[in-house]
């Protein structure tokens, strides 16, 4: 379960790494401008920031205490979202140019994934997450390749579980490089 689901986040009581404040703090962004289509997300949006207010309260506050560790923290969760962003708004792009292309609104392509539209708005701004039948349905149908849909990005715990049984697999043969494993 990823904490910052839409539907999970109003249940936070609190943000838990510099990479969910950077996750928070992005989501808070993209539901700044889709507020003006769902009002309904304002609550949201609202407990969002106070758990950012809290968060940076609790971390950012006094400077004696920020450690060189907690910068580097900061500086990879900031990279990590911005990757995460800049794939959210190829596919946003990709998937706005063949509904275009083939003449068709965002709405048409609700209905034809059984979506609500305004879910649909969430989904391609990268709020919610596509599920494997609506990437299948837009590869078929707008042709576009599934490393532009599907987001290439591990969890750092699945990253930092991989990394764990690799070392301790006694099968050399069974390796990745650190760059397959990196979450940037």
């Amino acid at each position: 379960m990823d904490r910052l689901e839409i539907d999970n986040i109003l249940k936070l009581n609190e943000l838990n790494s510099e990479l969910e404040l950077e996750r928070a703090t992005a989501i808070y962004g993209k539901l700044r401008w889709m507020m003006k289509e769902d009002s309904s997300l304002d609550p949201i949006r609202q407990h969002l920031k106070s758990l950012m207010v809290q968060y940076e309260k609790k971390h950012w506050t006094e400077e004696s205490k920020i450690s060189d560790e907690q910068i580097t923290e900061s500086d990879t969760a900031e990279k990590i979202v911005s990757s995460e962003n800049v794939f959210t708004q190829k596919r946003k792009e990709l998937i706005r140019g063949k509904l275009k292309e083939i003449g068709i609104s965002q709405q048409d392509l609700a209905k034809i994934l059984g979506h609500r539209p305004n879910y649909m708005s969430e989904l391609i701004n990268g709020v919610r997450p596509f599920s494997r039948d609506d990437i299948i349905v837009l590869h078929r149908l707008f042709g576009i390749e599934f490393k532009d849909l599907i987001p290439p990005f591990l969890k750092a715990e699945v990253t930092n579980h991989i990394k764990l049984t690799l070392g301790e697999l006694k099968n050399t043969k069974v390796r990745l490089k650190l760059k397959d494993l990196e979450t940037v």
